[in-house]
């Protein structure tokens, strides 16, 4: 089962990574769900379940599947509560669905992959926590 340092390590090993929508491949290319994907498959093994494809703006079409997503496989927490190593989702606006992902490498920072970017560590700055909508564990 994965500690909170091994999330941490494999994410970093991620930095640097061109952003790739739909793509999950270390130093290749990821979107943020291609980079918590990747981490997944670094601690955890194979992916329980692959992603159907996505348009960039599929958020838009009212679903919340990244949180259903998350609460299939991932134990869900209150983000009050987060630590090191947990899965961030977050949304733009309040009744709209999450649509971003981060995974915290501190109370202070997190790891996630940006449109137009890289996967870079950034702080978790206050911009960030009001639009955190849920955080969840990696199971064990």
């Amino acid at each position: 089962m994965p500690t909170p340092d091994t999330i941490i390590i494999e994410a970093r090993s991620w930095i640097g990574t061109p952003f790739r929508h739909q793509a999950s491949l270390k130093g290749v290319g990821c979107d943020c769900l291609g980079l918590l994907r990747g981490v997944w498959r670094g601690v955890m093994g194979a992916e329980p379940e692959l992603p159907p494809p996505y348009a960039p703006d599929w958020a838009e079409a009212g679903a919340d599947t990244l949180v259903a997503a998350a609460r299939r496989h991932l134990i869900e927490i209150d983000p009050a509560t987060i630590m090191a190593g947990d899965v961030l989702l977050f949304r733009w606006r309040e009744g709209l669905p999450a649509k971003h992902c981060a995974i915290a490498t501190s109370d202070r920072t997190m790891i996630h992959a940006h449109d137009g970017a890289q996967v870079a560590e950034v702080a978790f700055r206050p911009w960030w926590r009001r639009h955190l909508a849920y955080a969840f564990r990696f199971p064990g």
